[in-house]
């Protein structure tokens, strides 16, 4: 077994359907072994086992009794999928059922110990842990401008995750002055030999500084401390080629399947 399949499989193992046991205040998880559904979230969210034994009609049938249950609450739904699950034709089934496909990333792994090294940050920026809603809301702020989309919501989101799991959650940002110009979190998974590296937005003024780098130099060591092997991303093209000169590898792909309900659909399927 190579060392990129033996990855995938634990990856596989301890990192789908994971329900976590502090889950954050107004979120549910319902998982039946097969498909994970997370509400109350900015969007809803859905993943499968990578195995998913239905295809065909069943299959059309199981996304949208799915689809609907968000619609009846109003809310857009993610559906995660992985360019290794099976059966492969999941894509096509849930474009049938409207849903649209995003941006595709690239699911990396690194070794926690060999991404724990010493950098150097710009003259003038500093890392900082954060944890207050005030310096959420400034991360948020910055996150909108970055990606130009509301992020208003990002705030309470991670302030939730603190709330409900502070052990296992440490966001940091990058400081110039008065100025958050980069911001990102590590999540630590308990109970599996993975932390998830998440965020990584940096105002374009200050990219190519090594200030990425560092954050995932000290989430890293972070995450080492703790006793975690490997470091889990999903990788945009932009951190791609960044995160594989540092010695990540690819696993697989992951493309989000997003729908997003109608007003007059809501309502008919409420009454």
């Amino acid at each position: 077994m190579t060392t990129k399949t033996r990855l995938l499989a634990l990856y596989d193992a301890q990192l789908r359907l994971q329900v976590p046991e502090h889950p954050p205040a107004g979120q549910e998880f319902h998982s039946d072994g097969r498909l994970l559904r997370v509400a109350g979230q900015n969007r809803g969210f859905i993943e499968t086992a990578q195995t998913l034994h239905v295809g065909g009609v069943a299959l059309d049938r199981l996304i949208m009794e799915n689809r609907d249950f968000f619609a009846r609450r109003g809310e857009a739904v993610e559906w995660k999928t992985r360019g290794h699950d099976h059966p492969p034709d999941i894509p096509e089934h849930l474009k049938k059922a409207g849903f649209i496909p995003e941006e595709v990333e690239t699911i990396m792994v690194g070794d926690a110990e060999l991404m724990a090294v010493a950098t150097v940050l710009p003259e003038g920026v500093v890392l900082r842990t954060v944890h207050a809603r005030s310096d959420l809301e400034r991360i948020s702020q910055m996150e909108s401008a970055v990606w130009n989309e509301d992020f208003s919501w990002l705030a309470d989101d991670l302030f939730k995750q603190i709330e409900a799991s502070p052990d296992n959650i440490v966001v940091f940002f990058a400081e110039a002055g008065d100025h958050v110009v980069s911001a990102a979190w590590l999540i630590v998974k308990e109970g599996t030999d993975f932390a998830g590296l998440w965020g990584g937005s940096t105002l374009p003024a200050w990219r190519g500084k090594g200030i990425y780098k560092a954050l995932v130099a000290r989430r890293a060591q972070i995450a080492h401390d703790r006793g975690v092997k490997y470091l889990q991303v999903d990788a945009s093209d932009d951190s791609e080629p960044i995160l594989r000169r540092l010695g990540f590898s690819t696993l697989t792909t992951t493309t989000p399947y997003v729908w997003t309900p109608h007003r007059h659909e809501a309502a008919s399927l409420a009454r």
